[in-house]
């Protein structure tokens, strides 16, 4: 996407310690977010949280004692409670899980909604999930670009022969295939290498840590000249970044989306208790407090396209 061409379509984060546990109240956030306008419900994923004490030297935000949702159960149940919001995983670490397991997760929730999966997609930081889960954390980078390629083939043939690298599947394939043949695949991160394989291999590309600055606008060149590379059209690249409500006033929010809009993102994803880099949590402790705030951006952003083509 060319910087901006189009309105943005905004949505919101799924705040997971808000609604710890509790069914009703990560139904009751989704139908909230939905009728105020936003067009997606994104949620992040981690299996397993390790011990601080344990592991004292691992980077990242999230430990033992940090809640997560398991995106596709959750999608499942949503998919049920809400009738239009797309339905976004930012990201699924998808060289921790078995691929084919994948593609039938995401084919069902597809179905389920009635094609409103959106697949993002990353590599993830914390060695002790994919030592657990039985998966090797050195080559998953490389071994996601295969997993690709595999999901996309189980989307769209019933029957499928694929002898890969790390997969071999022999005339098999999942039944139902999903709505949407295949499911978009966004792939997230911040490296210069994640950048290229969204460009070269992605239907988008989420960015998470970045600032509307100089910084985000190399690698966004890097994705458009890797699509040009490879002989495809760098529009058809969606681009997605993370906003945070922490510390900041709403002309502070409509100034900084305005800045994305300028890059040429595509799509906003509002988070309400994220706190990582540059991101700071908004104070809402509660489903309703976490809803008034993106009642207040929705309004501060509002003329920029929040739910909109």
């Amino acid at each position: 996407m060319e910087p901006g061409t189009r309105a943005m379509r905004i949505g919101a984060a799924l705040p997971h310690a808000a609604t710890e546990g509790d069914p009703i109240a990560a139904r009751d956030f989704a139908q909230a977010v939905e009728q105020l306008g936003y067009a997606h419900l994104e949620t992040y994923d981690h299996v397993l949280g390790a011990s601080a004490e344990a592991y004292p030297d691992l980077t990242g935000p999230y430990r033992l004692e940090h809640p997560f949702w398991e995106p596709f159960v959750l999608f499942g149940y949503l998919a049920g409670q809400t009738r239009s919001i797309e339905l976004v995983t930012g990201v699924i670490i998808l060289a921790q899980r078995q691929t084919a397991l994948v593609a039938k997760q995401a084919a069902i929730v597809d179905v389920l909604s009635g094609g409103r999966l959106r697949l993002g997609v990353g590599t993830g930081w914390n060695p002790v999930e994919f030592e657990a889960l039985g998966e090797n954390f050195r080559n998953r980078g490389r071994r996601s670009e295969e997993q690709i390629a595999v999901l996309r083939a189980l989307w769209t043939e019933e029957e499928i022969t694929f002898r890969g690298r790390w997969h071999t599947i022999v005339a098999a394939g999942i039944n139902p295939l999903p709505v949407q043949r295949p499911i978009p695949v966004w792939i997230g991160g911040r490296a210069e290498s994640v950048a290229e394989r969204s460009g070269r291999l992605g239907d988008g590309w989420i960015t998470i840590h970045y600032a509307p600055d100089g910084r985000c606008r190399a690698h966004l060149e890097t994705v458009r000249n890797a699509a040009r590379e490879v002989g495809r059209d760098p529009s058809s690249v969606g681009l997605e970044a993370w906003v945070s409500l922490g510390g900041l006033e709403p002309h502070d929010w409509a100034m900084e989306a305005e800045a994305w809009r300028g890059l040429g993102m595509t799509h906003l994803t509002v988070n309400t208790e994220f706190t990582s880099g540059r991101h700071r949590a908004s104070p809402a402790r509660t489903v309703d407090e976490h809803v008034a705030f993106l009642e207040r951006y929705r309004d501060a952003v509002g003329d920029l396209g929040a739910g909109t083509d």
